[in-house]
């Protein structure tokens, strides 16, 4: 296949334009789409347009960017927001089937135990624990500790709120 001075400004006017290669060899006829694309790289004409896919990857890549942004924000907020009272409500104990919308279902014991219970303090809204066991359940990334038994409550609450 001969690339003639015709033909090569007519690649160079398609490919301008936005055309594909299939659409380019179709219009000047009598040459494929991989000599079209082999001579459009040959006359550095390859970076003037991008492909249906290099657009699309990009689109959804900004998109998940821009989800992951939106979670992490929302994610921060619900727990600064958190205003930690050094008086909590007092335990009230439940049973699993004394239990509703408005109780912390925050396990006490083990359920083998006869004296196992849940918290039943008032949960807070969108969520199925008290203020004192949302903090024992948040886990900021990157900052998980253990808690032995012996930390004083006062104690793991001030390094909540500072990790928080």
């Amino acid at each position: 296949m001969n690339w003639n001075d015709e033909k090569v400004s007519k690649l160079k006017e398609l490919w301008g334009k936005g055309n594909t290669a299939s659409q380019i060899a179709e219009i000047i006829g009598g040459i494929s789409r991989n000599a079209v694309i082999g001579k459009a790289h040959r006359l550095n004409l390859s970076a003037k347009i991008k492909t249906r896919t290099a657009t699309s990857n990009q689109n959804f890549e900004n998109s998940v960017e821009e989800n992951n942004n939106k979670t992490k924000r929302s994610r921060k907020s619900k727990f600064k927001s958190l205003i930690i009272e050094k008086d909590f409500e007092p335990e009230n104990p439940k049973q699993l089937e004394e239990l509703d919308e408005s109780s912390c279902k925050w396990p006490i014991g083990h359920p083998d135990e006869k004296s196992f219970y849940f918290c039943g303090r008032s949960s807070l809204k969108d969520f199925s624990y008290c203020k004192l066991h949302l903090l024992y359940a948040y886990q900021p990334k990157g900052k998980k500790e253990e808690v032995t038994e012996k930390e004083e409550v006062s104690e793991f609450i001030e390094k909540k709120i500072q990790s928080a």
